[in-house]
């Protein structure tokens, strides 16, 4: 290779100058920056709104639980305190009520286990009252409790007043006592044999 003289080609490659943040962009790539901004700025709104949906997707899962479970508890408050407005019978006053007719049947059956007689509950279902003979106090029910009564042909009154029968050894004629309001109801029953007593829903 002569001296002085270059390889081929070699004189042509310059060095890259590197362009200062001074240094103002040609129009074209000032037109493509321009241009990007609203699109990379409409991508970033993007991302947020969509992890600001997950969010409230998230929030709103929670607060529906929330809702189902209010409206549970609504339900039940309701469901208990709708009928004392309404005037009629609520589920606690009915259970009472049965409670009270139970209890004046044992009264009865432990009368008779201790005086060795027979001793009778007398059940007027138009008055809604009862009475353990021979005591003369009358038991007031609920007026908005509907009375059914089943026993024996001989101690049936008449349509309105019939009896449960106790005797001596504990044992009784048998019989049930129901008291219902609306669709609730409780039946108090007595058995025959032995004159358990036993309140059933």
């Amino acid at each position: 290779m002569p001296t002085g003289t270059s390889p081929a080609g070699i004189s042509d490659i310059r060095p890259l100058r590197s362009r200062s943040s001074d240094e103002e962009l040609p129009a074209e790539d000032a037109d493509v920056d321009v241009a990007l901004s609203p699109m990379v700025r409409d991508l970033r709104l993007s991302r947020r709104a969509l992890r600001s949906a997950g969010v409230r997707a998230r929030a709103g899962g929670v607060t529906l639980l929330e809702l189902l479970i209010v409206l549970m508890l609504i339900a039940l408050i309701a469901a208990v305190t709708i009928p004392v407005f309404r005037g009629g019978v609520s589920t606690t006053e009915l259970k009472s009520a049965a409670r009270e007719v139970a209890a004046g049947l044992r009264l009865a059956r432990g009368q008779a286990i201790s005086q060795r007689s027979e001793a009778v509950l007398e059940l007027d279902v138009a008055a809604r009252s009862f009475r353990v003979l021979p005591d003369p106090r009358v038991h007031a029910l609920p007026s908005g409790i509907d009375l059914k009564l089943f026993t024996a042909q001989r101690d049936l009154v008449n349509d309105q007043v019939g009896a449960v029968r106790f005797y001596a050894d504990g044992g009784s004629n048998g019989g049930r006592i129901t008291l219902a309001a609306g669709e609730r109801k409780y039946d108090v029953d007595v058995d025959w044999l032995t004159g358990r007593i036993a309140i059933l829903e």
